[in-house]
């Protein structure tokens, strides 16, 4: 095996494609303590450690690709796969150290992963004719009441529902309540 970290790496690629993963973690054991920080060492590790069925060391080398590089979405992807393959080992994993961020977004990971969007309750049908021409008692309640829907029912000749109407707009808009009264007057002198 040579000495340049490059061509090292190159190998223990290789290795890791071939499933060779025990031949990869040797190759990565001979490099030592020598490059602490680099991300493509603490990556590939983590490649063959996975290969191998070690999830929770190869979880620990990825969350360090993760600080190393945030932005790069490889070690993020890789930590969430192998993430998902610890928990469904049989074996519970040892007790690493805490790290809030790596934590936060594994939860993160797990409830988007579930995440299902909720059913329209509406269909883009239209309401049935039959349905639009139901007429509804003067007493029932108005939802959402508009100056509107008063003159709509005013145009059809429903003068008691517009006049419940008004009075719901007089509470909502107390500064033309006179304005809506004088409406009501009028409406009561139709009746």
């Amino acid at each position: 095996m040579t000495g340049e970290p490059h061509l090292i790496f190159a190998e223990v690629s290789l290795d890791i494609a071939r499933g060779e993963y025990p031949a990869a973690l040797d190759k990565l054991s001979r490099l030592g303590d020598g490059f602490p920080e680099s991300y493509l060492l603490h990556l590939l590790h983590a490649r063959a450690l996975r290969g191998a069925g070690r999830f929770h060391t190869a979880i620990t080398h990825l969350k360090h690709c993760c600080r190393l590089a945030p932005s790069n979405q490889i070690a993020w992807q890789e930590l969430i796969e192998t993430t998902v393959q610890e928990s469904q080992c049989i074996e519970p994993p040892p007790v690493a150290e805490s790290d809030p961020v790596a934590e936060e977004f594994e939860r993160l990971s797990l409830a988007l992963s579930g995440f299902q969007p909720p059913r329209a309750a509406e269909s883009s049908d239209p309401t049935p004719i039959a349905d639009q021409q139901k007429h509804f008692s003067d007493d029932t309640s108005i939802a959402v009441p508009t100056e509107s829907l008063a003159r709509l029912f005013i145009d059809q000749g429903a003068y008691k529902k517009a006049i419940r109407v008004y009075t719901s707009l007089i509470q909502l808009k107390p500064s033309l309540a006179d304005e809506y009264r004088r409406s009501i007057d009028l409406l009561l002198e139709k009746l």
